[in-house]
């Protein structure tokens, strides 16, 4: 999909790049696909702030993703390609021979008319699922299980793709888009092909109105806070961090620190960590 470039009528439109949006060709949802999608303006249950940055924000629809594709040997049509506002890539309306409906994430290439089937054994095209023991070596895959049956948890932006590198036993080597190498279970199912939107990282947002409309409040830097808000506030004009290196608010080293619990049981099923 192309990045679409405006004639510089305001400073904010100079800058500004939006998607073309050539791969549409569904301008309207599928109601019965559609549930109420509550703001939570990043507070918990008891109303205090758990995810800072969030909050208002243009009113949205979840679109129903079908992850799982558990419909097998059952041909769906694509009935066209829709813009999904929860997720950066787009999704695809299907429908199966039984005239069940269901959204997919539109893999790179899908166009309205295709068919596509998940199985144990199909054709390797783009949008079709199938467990990774019946996946060739070599073939790019995307919306991949962690679990048999649990549906695709991980490839599922725009234009991101895994590739199988080997199989052995009952573990298949997976490299992800982050380059780490991780052993999944070859009962797993993934989705054959890229996924679409290829251009949604060369998108420049323009303006901060943009980004208000996406539910994203401003970010203060830290510096320009009171001691008592953030390690790096405080001090006369203009200070230094005055740590050893940047700090998050809650006095943890920004950079190069290890989060990952060392005690993972699934530290075991990584081969090898991302670059």
């Amino acid at each position: 999909m192309a990045v679409k470039h405006y004639r510089p009528y305001t400073p904010s439109r100079r800058n500004m790049t939006t998607s073309s949006f050539e791969e549409i060709t569904k301008k309207t949802p599928e109601k019965s696909l559609l549930e109420v999608k509550k703001k939570k303006a990043g507070r918990n249950s008891y109303g205090r702030i758990t995810v800072r940055h969030q909050g208002g924000g243009n009113r949205q629809k979840y679109r129903v993703i079908d992850f799982k594709r558990q419909k097998d040997d059952m041909y769906a049509k694509v009935v066209g390609i829709e813009y999904d506002p929860n997720r950066s890539s787009n999704i695809a309306l299907i429908e199966y021979e039984d005239g069940t409906k269901s959204y997919i994430l539109a893999p790179k290439g899908l166009t309205d008319g295709d068919k596509v089937i998940s199985g144990q054994k199909v054709d390797i095209k783009p949008g079709n699922s199938m467990p990774i023991e019946s996946i060739p070596v070599g073939t790019m895959i995307h919306n991949i299980e962690l679990n048999p049956g649990q549906g695709g948890k991980l490839v599922r932006s725009a234009g991101q793709e895994a590739q199988l590198m080997a199989k052995e036993g009952a573990y298949a080597h997976v490299r992800l888009p982050s380059g780490e190498m991780r052993l999944i279970a070859v009962r797993c199912r993934a989705t054959i092909g890229t996924i679409g939107n290829t251009d949604h990282e060369n998108i420049k947002i323009g303006k901060a109105g943009r980004k208000r409309h996406m539910g994203i409040r401003p970010t203060v830097r830290g510096t320009v806070m009171n001691p008592n808000d953030h390690p790096h506030g405080g001090g006369e004009g203009r200070a230094p961090v005055g740590h050893s290196g940047p700090m998050t608010p809650w006095g943890k080293p920004a950079l190069g620190y290890k989060t990952r619990n060392r005690k993972n049981p699934s530290n075991k099923f990584i081969v090898k960590r991302r670059k």
